[in-house]
């Protein structure tokens, strides 16, 4: 496989406190500032979480997101440990109509919506970040598109919630949840491998049921990357390799 998952991008207002926030909250570096990209990743360079990415939003926030981060706890104890952490870090409860769950539903500074998860057994060693989970039509169609974008295989299969995981078993899953949710402050980017034909890499997506939009030579420091939309139409990057 030539693409990776490189990370999960927030629109920001405020790309650097926003970042700092959940550098605080999941015990991640800061590991690029610059005015362009704020990015925060797991301290150890060979864990397998996906990195985070904040740059600078076109537009306010607008429904709730299509993407969201459940985070993992160890005990009922670390969950309330984390909740409180966080809304000391400056995030909220809010309800956004899930009724009696055991898990913790809050927003970022930014109001981006993310879970707090009780201990679950198929979480256990996902590190701070349990699972990216990605509101959708068609589960099972979109779980497809980002395996073969990823190369990820897909792990679990039901209607209401599909599933890919690195083939490793380590880092966090990639769910696909039947939900609505339109907003698009969040998103997914790949990446091509060093040693990869980002060409080919292209072609490969499409093939997979990407639609190909524009480029995107806009970024500080890395070479042009491609805008595409995966099947249900939201955009994602397809980055060429960082020169440094």
């Amino acid at each position: 496989m030539s693409t990776r998952l490189a990370c999960v991008v927030f629109d920001a207002d405020q790309p650097r406190s926003v970042a700092r926030f959940w550098a605080e909250l999941l015990g991640w570096d800061v590991t690029v500032d610059r005015p362009d990209e704020v990015d925060v990743a797991a301290p150890d360079p060979d864990a397998p979480d996906v990195a985070l990415t904040f740059r600078s939003a076109a537009r306010p926030k607008s429904g709730k997101n299509r993407i969201h981060l459940d985070l993992a706890s160890r005990s009922l104890d670390h969950q309330r440990v984390q909740v409180d952490r966080a809304l000391s870090l400056g995030a909220r409860r809010i309800d956004i109509g899930q009724g009696a769950v055991p898990w913790e539903v809050l927003a970022d500074p930014e109001d981006n919506e993310f879970c707090v998860l009780e201990p679950r057994e198929q979480y256990v060693d996902t590190g701070a970040v349990a699972a990216i989970v990605v509101d959708t039509r068609d589960p099972a169609r979109l779980a497809r598109f980002w395996s073969a974008a990823s190369g990820w295989p897909v792990t679990h299969h039901g209607n209401e919630l599909c599933g890919i995981r690195a083939a490793t078993g380590q880092g966090p899953w990639l769910e696909f949840l039947r939900a609505e949710g339109d907003g698009d402050r969040l998103r997914l980017d790949l990446t091509s491998h060093p040693a990869g034909d980002p060409d080919a890499d292209l072609e490969r997506l499409r093939a997979a049921g990407a639609i190909t939009l524009r480029p995107n030579d806009s970024r500080a420091g890395r070479a042009r990357s491609m805008v595409l939309a995966d099947p249900e139409t939201y955009e994602f990057q397809l980055l060429r390799p960082r020169g440094d």
